[in-house]
């Protein structure tokens, strides 16, 4: 009962702090100490609107990883999924900052998407150990590309934005790789496609509201 209890507290403790405190990062912020970011307005205005995408896709990743460490009964897999979540904690203060710099918000949202990934994830987490690590596979895959396609996206010029997107890359693609070393099971072919569907639902939405 203890265990289920500390397990509900660190849920709601990870919600409160995800949506309404200030996020601070375990690592220092990405940077290319040698090029300093001049953007025009339009490009500004443009940096914002992916970063406030990026930014959502933290939150998310906070919610996922609290549902399934949640849900699992495995104590290395819910650390495993913990120490997730805590560099995923590195990419919300980190996202949340530029989004300061260049005087841009959060999503409305936010909540919402919040709700909805705990949701996911908390499913994911029921159907078993593997098909959750699945859920993690095909998320973080997923997350890269779309990170892939903001580095082409962001101005040339938005240095400290295309420095933070990258790290946040290559974080994303190691925790895919772990979650398939632990024993993920793969997701079938309609899952993945309907997640596909779902996150360009939410990031078409973030990017103006």
């Amino acid at each position: 009962m203890n265990t289920t209890m500390d397990a509900l507290l660190t849920s709601a403790d990870s919600a409160l702090r995800t949506l309404f405190a200030k996020p601070r990062a375990s690592r220092t912020c990405p940077t290319v100490p040698a090029h300093d970011t001049e953007l025009s307005a339009a490009d500004k205005a443009l940096a914002g609107a992916l970063m406030r995408v990026n930014h959502v896709g933290e939150v998310c990743a906070q919610a996922l990883y609290a549902s399934q460490a949640l849900s699992t009964r495995n104590p290395a897999l819910r650390q495993q999924f913990l120490e997730a979540s805590k560099e995923e904690g590195d990419h919300l203060a980190w996202t949340r900052e530029r989004l300061d710099e260049l005087g841009a918000r959060p999503s409305l949202l936010n909540p919402l998407w919040y709700a909805g990934a705990f949701g996911l994830g908390l499913l994911a987490g029921r159907l078993g150990d593997r098909v959750s690590l699945g859920f993690v596979v095909e998320t973080e895959r997923q997350v890269e590309t779309h990170l892939a396609s903001h580095l082409e996206r962001l101005p040339e010029g938005d240095h400290a934005s295309r420095a933070i997107v990258a790290q946040m890359k290559d974080d994303e693609a190691r925790h895919a790789q772990e979650a398939q070393s632990t024993g993920a099971l793969a997701l079938p072919a309609p899952v993945k496609a309907l997640m596909r569907a779902s996150a360009k639902v939410m990031t078409t939405t973030a990017h103006y509201i």
